[in-house]
């Protein structure tokens, strides 16, 4: 195994007291340190300092605004740890400030950013990262006790370290209770309530269908208020791609991501072609907004409390907030799942649901001031007793023993189904704090949702699918493969956007046709190899044969 560069020192006997030397606080003052490498497995390592520490907690996303100790879960997690946080988010582009601090070399105590992004994948080779396993070996066995084992497989390196763990991850074991028990998929299509009804609820599972529909509420309801009807709705177009493009509508169509063994190339799928096409055309009719390839998430977000998307190809949990709201105010007119787009045998849609990746990962920092207190603050999040005290709060405060289990009392109950956001800044609890909330524990707390919300839960369950053993397996970083398959990635989401505008069938051809042209002159023959090598040591890694 290779050494942490400026890291830690490797042990060098295993005893109940061995002296180690560290590289203190930011990892360059040299200090001597005894640790109890005796201290039971079971016991939790946090109780043994709760002295009062702050540390500085990244999370590479603009949108997240809830601060820490402001609310009751987090002043009672503080009372109970010791430890205090402040967050920093990014003020722009998430992508340009995380390059921004590794080009500095130094990165706040926590970072927590996508799992599915090159970002954390480029902290550790920059030797920015502490690895999880080490830190545990020398302050905190009681990590390897409560830290998924199938998880921490999942996300060692090729030097034989952990660097990250993951929230929101289902260990491939459970899939088969997954589907009807666990936290259904994100991913729907969805239409405005009320709008739907009136047109008589058509079937927009087929191009033809679907189209009819967008033109038709578009024609009966031009306007919500005083601005426009949008017909159709999707995530934002980013650098990296378009969530609904990309993976919402391939899995609504059952588009298989392999075939004989094989990985398939999903973009090529004759089914999909055929729904950009359709895509395509409701651009031509004016179906789509006007700026739907500049449009940010907080622009879509005010769309949707306005009601002014009739069809959204979207994650049901983005809307929730929104969803809330609306309900508040006319429960008719709010946004509601149903069969969206599908093949052209009208299969059920094969949808994402958590895998064992996660959403995101947390990091502790190189930098960080305080590697030990560190592992076991991490140690007692990613625990069920962490994930309890995030997710309830207090005993007697926000949550009791109700009827034999364990749930909000009523008025912070009450609050959560009334408004989101002041539940989040009054107390906290719920998923507020989701950086390393594991599903499992969760979903013993979770009570029922109100109405608005329990129409959106309820319709992809039985149609939700671990896709883990197809993920991270994209090249990255500066190796052949990861510089082809970033033109490659770059060129498609270019090509994309000229897809939606092509004024005809024939001009998509051509566009397309260029596109895999590019890819193969490129040399995408090399990535396509990579991936398949990266599957098959995915299988490996979860004992698929």
């Amino acid at each position: 195994m290779k050494t942490q560069a400026n890291g830690i020192l490797k042990k060098t006997a295993f005893l109940s007291v061995i002296t180690l030397v560290l590289l203190s606080c930011s990892y360059d003052k040299k200090v001597v340190k005894e640790v109890d490498m005796g201290k039971e497995k079971n016991e939790a390592s946090w109780q043994d300092d709760t002295s009062p520490i702050t540390f500085d907690w990244y999370i590479n996303y603009s949108w997240f605004t809830t601060a820490w100790g402001n609310n009751e879960v987090s002043k009672y997690v503080t009372e109970k740890t010791g430890v205090s946080i402040n967050f920093m988010t990014p003020k722009g582009d998430e992508a340009e400030n995380l390059r921004t601090m590794l080009d500095k070399g130094r990165l706040p105590d926590f970072i927590t950013l996508s799992a599915w992004d090159d970002g954390y994948k480029n902290i550790i080779k920059s030797g920015l990262a502490l690895p999880l396993d080490e830190l545990s070996e020398l302050y905190d066995p009681y990590f390897f006790k409560v830290a998924d084992n199938q998880k921490l497989e999942w996300y060692r390196q090729s030097d034989g370290h952990v660097y990250c763990y993951p929230n929101y991850s289902l260990p491939i074991e459970d899939y088969e209770n997954y589907k009807e028990d666990r936290k259904p998929s994100n991913q729907t299509f969805l239409v405005r309530k009320d709008i739907y009804e009136t047109l008589g609820k058509p079937d927009m599972r087929t191009p033809e269908g679907f189209l009819k529909a967008l033109e038709e509420a578009k024609n009966r309801f031009p306007m919500v208020g005083e601005e426009s009807l949008i017909p159709l709705g999707m995530h934002e177009f980013t650098k990296s791609g378009n969530l609904s493009i990309d993976s919402i509508l391939p899995n609504f169509l059952a588009v298989p991501y392999e075939k004989d063994g094989k990985l398939y190339d999903r973009y090529t799928d004759p089914e999909l072609i055929r729904w950009l096409k359709t895509l395509r055309k409701a651009n031509e009719l004016g179906l789509l907004a006007e700026n739907i390839f500049y449009e940010s998430r907080a622009q879509i977000e005010e769309n949707i409390i306005k009601g002014r998307y009739f069809a959204m190809i979207y994650q049901r949990s983005d809307i929730e907030v929104q969803q809330l709201a609306l309900y508040a105010k006319d429960k008719n007119k709010i946004y509601i799942p149903v069969d969206g787009p599908a093949n052209s045998n009208l299969d059920q849609p094969t949808l994402a649901g958590d895998s064992i990746s996660g959403w995101t990962v947390t990091l502790i920092s190189k930098n960080c001031k305080d590697p030990e207190r560190a592992i076991k603050f991490l140690s007692y999040l990613i625990s069920e007793e962490g994930n309890k005290d995030l997710y309830l709060g207090k005993q007697g405060a926000t949550w009791d023993v109700i009827d034999g289990k364990e749930q909000f009392v009523p008025e912070v109950q009450k609050l959560l189904e009334r408004d989101k956001i002041a539940f989040d800044n009054k107390y906290g609890a719920g998923e507020t704090y989701w950086m390393l909330m594991d599903t499992n524990y969760i979903q013993k707390w979770a009570v029922p949702k109100p109405e608005a919300l329990n129409v959106l839960q309820d319709w992809p369950k039985g149609k939700t699918y671990n896709f883990s053993v197809y993920d991270q397996t994209n090249p990255y970083g500066e190796s052949e493969e990861a510089i082809i398959f970033s033109k490659v990635n770059t060129k498609w989401q270019e090509t994309l956007k000229l897809l939606l505008l092509a004024k005809d069938d024939e001009e998509f051809d051509k566009i397309f046709n260029q596109y895999q042209e590019y890819a193969e002159n490129h040399g995408n023959e090399k990535v396509i190899q990579y991936k398949q090598r990266k599957f098959e040591e995915n299988k490996k890694k979860l004992g698929i044969k």
